[in-house]
């Protein structure tokens, strides 16, 4: 991260105002950048961008590699040629404000393939084969897909023997096999790369950096566990035999099961964790910073039996800590980090954050109540530090604020000097006091500077369904009014200077 004062919105590109359904990369991610631009935001933050899979998180996704193929575009396929306005005219009507994931899927689903078929037809564009040459991942994650589609979508522990524990005739069967549809997914990964990084490099070209999310962990279900199980606790079956989580805390008596296998650290460690490094350099390649989620797992982590019903029968197991991050850096050059460092941390996971100077998070709904101690307060955040008023587990700012006990709303009522406190006041007066902290970056969730109630909440952590990662906006809040509103505090907050 740069040392300069800056600021920026997060935003999931899913919650982008579109008429398929669902945000994607076309002309309103361009429009919003404008805003960013207009506003002197210099940051745009999103979560993670591959394929979703349970639950349709975007944290337990099939690919840790792979891109998201809902984002793609359907009116950048029209101006490539690759769908006649023919295709796109009985567009059904879709739920504004929520993603209807299925609906979506199915729709953009059928005009995908008619647009891969249109590209067969053609030359394949120069840059076509070069991407698969370098996209190591891709055959194993492209086959994996395919298999899905195959086995109707199970995981891969219940597909045929053979090809779950990935016996030599048997990939080969399944290659000849399902040769059409792997090429649909390389065609996906090559269009959503092409259309991605287009509106990166103009994000860029308006001065403003991307930050990308890196979940610690990777789904079971996932291309990257079947294709390399000897890197992941596995069985001799291809099961999950220890699993990820967090312990029983003062928010959960039973702590939260999430389900992911755990890392071989010490398999890893063999090669210089070469699986992480190529993880890395793929995703600097589509961000600027890289956000590390959970970052004291690399510290220690929570390690439970498989086959549990809660996360009670953990323990805490040493996690490779300095000499992963040194090897990292050994390989790729210092790489621009933020350490989401959030919850129960320990003088240790502090000590490897600051050995290499990676900014912590600090959270204002966390830190704003009335039996906080008085260090922990934002006009004592430190500079290397990355500060939101809430991120995509929180309420909204609108909704938690309603939410609190009177203790608390009567000492942020003080603390923020409110005499009236109307609901934009609340918002804004936040805002305002995360641009005007010392931390040198400022991010704020969009729903914030809409000031929106907990209606348009991103997620509830520990809950799968519902409304869960499905919350778009409409492109008509997005004012001059607040486009002026936020570039005069960012002036007067001495931020907008990422380079």
């Amino acid at each position: 991260m740069t040392a300069k004062r800056a600021s920026g919105i997060l935003l999931h590109p899913t919650s982008l105002p579109s008429r398929y359904g669902i945000g994607d990369l076309g002309k309103e991610a361009y429009k919003f950048v404008d805003f960013l631009a207009r506003s002197q935001q210099k940051l745009w933050q999103v979560l993670p961008l591959n394929p979703v899979g349970y639950g349709e998180s975007p944290f337990q996704s099939y690919s840790a590699f792979a891109g998201n193929p809902l984002l793609i575009s359907i009116d950048l396929l029209m101006e490539n040629g690759l769908l006649t306005s023919q295709d796109v005219t009985e567009v059904p009507v879709f739920n504004q404000d929520q993603v209807e994931f299925q609906r979506v899927r199915d729709y953009k689903g059928s005009l995908l393939r008619k647009a891969f078929g249109n590209f067969k037809k053609r030359n394949q564009p120069n840059g076509y084969c070069k991407f698969l040459a370098e996209k190591d991942w891709l055959a194993d994650y492209a086959l994996f897909m395919a298999l899905k589609e195959y086995f109707s979508h199970q995981p891969w522990n219940q597909w045929e023997k053979s090809i779950a524990l990935r016996e030599v005739k048997s990939m080969e069967f399944f290659r000849i096999l399902l040769k059409e549809e792997i090429e649909y997914h390389y065609f996906l990964q090559y269009t959503f790369y092409s259309q991605w990084l287009s509106l990166k490099q103009y994000a860029n070209s308006h001065g403003i950096g991307v930050i990308g999310d890196l979940p610690i962990f990777v789904s079971y279900d996932s291309s990257d566990a079947w294709a390399n199980p000897h890197l992941f606790e596995l069985d001799s079956l291809g099961k999950p035999a220890k699993v990820s989580g967090v312990p029983p805390d003062y928010f959960s008596a039973t702590g939260q099961l999430w389900g992911n296998p755990h890392y071989r650290w010490s398999e890893m460690e063999k090669d210089d964790y070469q699986w992480w490094r190529d993880r890395i350099k793929n995703l600097l390649q589509i961000v600027d910073v890289i956000r590390i989620d959970h970052f004291r797992g690399f510290e220690s982590y929570w390690e439970i039996p498989a086959g549990e019903k809660t996360a009670i029968n953990g323990r805490w197991v040493k996690g490779p800590g300095e000499k992963f991050f040194a090897a990292i850096i050994k390989h790729l050059g210092k790489i621009p980090v933020i350490a989401e460092d959030l919850g129960i941390i320990t003088p240790e996971v502090v000590e490897l954050k600051e050995r290499f100077n990676f900014p912590g998070m600090k959270i204002l709904h966390f830190n704003l109540h009335c039996n906080e101690k008085e260090d922990f307060l934002p006009h004592h955040y430190e500079k290397n530090s990355v500060v939101y008023t809430g991120t995509h587990d929180n309420d909204t700012t609108l909704g938690w604020y309603k939410k609190l006990l009177p203790g608390d709303a009567e000492f942020i009522k003080e603390y923020l000097k409110l005499e009236t406190p109307e609901e934009e006041d609340i918002c804004w007066r936040l805002i305002e006091v995360a641009f005007k902290s010392k931390s040198n970056t400022a991010i704020i969730p969009l729903q914030d500077i809409l000031c929106l109630d907990s209606g348009a909440r991103m997620n509830y952590p520990g809950t799968v369904g519902g409304d869960n990662w499905a919350w778009r906006f409409r492109s008509h809040l997005l004012t001059s009014e607040i486009e002026t509103r936020l570039r005069e505090l960012t002036a007067a907050s001495g931020r907008g200077a990422f380079a």
